[in-house]
């Protein structure tokens, strides 16, 4: 039987005092606001994974080797650069959405995006309800 693997795992630590301890002052106001952004789509509590990653929910996925992981159902962190939207699926897929969210960048799961206020709210809210998998 595989072992569970514990990377960025789900601690125990404070998500209020790990957003108050940010340096970059438009980051935390941004964090704040997308912390409350996500609780209200997700109806879940937010937990710090790993050092720097704020997620919401949890599910439990087995890769083709069979190592099995838990993993956030949304998250973010907000970067010294940007701040990294994760979502649990494909986001260049969402074309349509992408044209209308305003100034980003993406890679497979993540979107990266240095002001939230240069974003589109509604856009940036409808991608992270797609990452849809409260109940899993």
């Amino acid at each position: 039987m595989a072992k569970k693997k514990l990377v960025n795992s789900e601690t125990d630590k404070d998500v209020y005092v790990f957003i108050e301890n940010v340096k970059n002052k438009r980051r935390k106001e941004d964090a704040k606001i997308l912390l409350e952004w996500m609780k209200e789509i997700t109806g879940k509590e937010p937990k710090i994974w790993g050092v720097s990653i704020i997620g919401f929910g949890k599910y439990s996925y087995k890769r083709k080797n069979g190592d099995e992981y838990e993993w956030f159902n949304v998250g973010f962190s907000p970067g010294s650069k940007h701040l990294s939207v994760y979502l649990m699926y494909d986001v260049n897929e969402e074309r349509e959405l992408l044209e209308k969210l305003g100034p980003h960048d993406t890679g497979k799961g993540c979107l990266y995006v240095k002001k939230l206020e240069d974003v589109n709210e509604k856009t940036l809210k409808e991608l992270i309800r797609k990452s849809d998998r409260w109940e899993k």
